[in-house]
C-alpha cells in the first residue's frame, strides 16, 4: 500500500510539473492546466486511449489534505496583504460590495433553479454552488497576474471575505435544516460558535502583534517555516471542526502577521510551500471531475455559465464603484471574481447525500462541469482583463497596466 502510495503521489507531482511547464511556455495560467491534468490521469473518464490506461492516481487521500493545505495557505497569504485595522475601516464597502453580490449572483442562481423545473430545496443548492466564487482560484490568479498590490485587490478581497463568512452560515443551515442534520436552534448554536472563534481570532490579530512578534521570531529559517505551517494549520483545522470555513480562519491568521515584521521572511521562506500545496489544490479539482456526466446538464450548463459570467461581471463592477474606482478598474473587479471552485464542490457533496434523484446525481454532476469551466475561463478573463477593457471601454491611456 505504501509502496503504491508513493508512486501515485510521484506520478501526480510529475503530472502536475509537466502540466505548468506547458502552461508556462505557452503563456496560459498554470491553473487550468493543474486541473486538465488532474481530469487526465485521475481515476475518472476518459481511463484510457487506444486501449492503453491513463488512470494513473487513484488514491485521493493524500491528495485531499495536500488540497485542503492549498486552500489554508493561499487564504493565508491572502491575509497578509490585509490587516484588522484596514477591513474595520473597509467594513461599510465590504458590506455593500458583499450586498450587491449576493443580489445579484444568488438572486440569479435562484431563478435558474426555478427556470430548470427544480423545487424550491433543489434551487437553495443550484443558487449557493453558482453564488459563491473561489477564494482558492482567485488569490493565486492575481498573485500570478500581480494585482494582490492593486487598488482593484480591495474590493475582490472584500467581497471573497464577505461570501466565505456569509457561506459558512448557508452550509450551517442548509444541512441543519434543509437536510434534516437538526433543528433551527442547533444551527443557530452552530453559526455562534463558528462566529466567536473567528471573532477570537480577529481579537488575537488586533491586539496580539506583539506577541505574535515575539513567538515566531527565530533565526533559523527551517523553524520558522515549521511554526508558521503548523500553527496555521492547527487553527485551520479547529476551525473546519467546528463548522467554520479554514478559508476563512487561515486568512485571519494571516492578517495577524500583517502586523509584524515577518512578513518579507514569509514571502521568501513560505510562498514556495504555499505554491506546492495550490498545485496540489488545482489538482485535486480535476480528480474528482468525471466529463461522462456532463452530457446530462448540458443546457442547464450552458445556461449558467453565461448568466453567471454577466452577473458576477455586473456585480463586481457595481461594487468597484462602491469603491471610488473608475470604470477600468470596476470591470477588473468584475471579471477578478468570475471563478468558482472550492466551496461549490462542498455544496455539491452536501446535495450528494440528499434524498431526491436530482440532489444525488444532477447537482453534483452540475457543479463539477461548472466549476471546472468557470475555474479556467474565470483565470483567462483575469489574464486577458486588460485586452477586454480595451475592447469594452474607450478613452485615452488605454487600460491600466499596474
Amino acid at each position: 500500500m505504501a509502496k503504491t502510495l508513493l508512486l501515485e503521489a510521484g506520478i501526480a507531482l510529475t503530472g502536475i510539473a509537466i502540466a505548468g511547464a506547458i502552461a508556462d511556455r505557452v503563456g496560459l495560467s498554470v491553473i487550468p492546466a493543474y486541473i486538465l491534468v488532474g481530469i487526465l490521469i485521475g481515476p475518472n473518464e476518459p481511463s484510457s486511449v487506444g486501449g492503453v490506461s491513463l488512470t494513473l492516481v487513484e488514491n485521493r487521500e493524500f491528495i485531499d489534505v495536500l488540497a485542503e493545505l492549498g486552500i489554508v495557505f493561499l487564504l493565508f497569504f491572502l491575509g497578509l496583504e490585509f490587516s484588522i485595522s484596514q477591513l474595520l475601516s473597509d467594513r461599510t464597502r465590504i458590506v455593500k460590495a458583499g450586498t450587491i453580490d449576493f443580489l445579484v449572483n444568488f438572486g440569479l442562481g435562484t431563478a435558474l433553479g426555478f427556470a430548470f423545473g427544480f423545487s424550491i430545496v433543489e434551487t437553495l443548492f443550484v443558487a449557493g454552488i453558482v453564488y459563491i466564487s473561489s477564494s482558492a482560484v482567485i488569490t493565486k490568479s492575481l498573485t500570478e497576474n500581480g494585482w494582490i498590490a492593486n487598488p482593484e485587490s480591495g474590493p475582490i478581497l472584500g467581497t471573497l471575505v464577505f461570501e466565505d463568512v456569509l457561506i459558512a452560515v448557508y452550509l450551517a443551515l442548509l444541512s441543519a435544516v434543509v437536510l434534516g442534520g437538526g433543528s433551527v436552534v442547533e444551527a443557530m448554536t452552530s453559526v455562534g460558535v463558528a462566529l466567536g472563534f473567528l471573532g477570537g481570532l480577529a481579537v488575537v490579530a488586533w491586539y496580539g502583534a506583539e506577541t505574535v512578534e515575539r513567538a515566531f521570531d527565530v533565526s533559523s529559517d527551517e523553524l520558522f517555516l515549521l511554526r508558521i505551517l503548523g500553527v496555521t494549520t492547527l487553527v485551520a483545522g479547529a476551525a473546519l471542526a467546528i463548522g467554520l470555513s479554514e478559508a476563512v480562519a487561515a486568512f485571519f491568521i494571516g492578517t495577524a502577521f500583517s502586523n509584524t515584521d515577518h512578513t518579507d521572511r514569509i514571502e521568501d521562506v513560505v510562498a514556495p510551500t504555499r505554491d506546492f500545496f495550490a498545485a496540489v489544490f488545482f489538482f485535486a479539482i480535476g480528480l474528482t471531475t468525471d466529463v461522462t456526466v456532463l452530457d446530462d446538464v448540458v443546457l442547464l450548463l450552458a445556461s449558467a455559465v453565461v448568466l453567471t459570467t454577466v452577473g458576477k461581471a455586473a456585480s463586481g463592477t457595481l461594487s468597484g464603484r462602491t469603491y471610488g474606482l473608475d470604470a477600468r478598474r470596476s470591470l477588473r473587479v468584475g471579471l477578478g471574481l468570475v471563478p468558482r471552485g472550492e466551496f461549490s464542490l462542498v455544496i455539491a457533496a452536501l446535495a450528494s447525500g440528499a434524498g431526491t434523484e436530482t440532489l444525488r446525481s444532477v447537482i453534483p454532476a452540475f457543479a463539477v462541469g461548472y466549476v471546472l469551466i468557470m475555474s479556467v475561463l474565470g483565470t483567462v478573463l483575469i489574464q486577458h482583463a486588460d485586452g477586454i477593457n480595451a475592447m469594452l471601454i474607450s478613452g485615452p491611456g488605454g487600460p491600466p497596466r499596474e
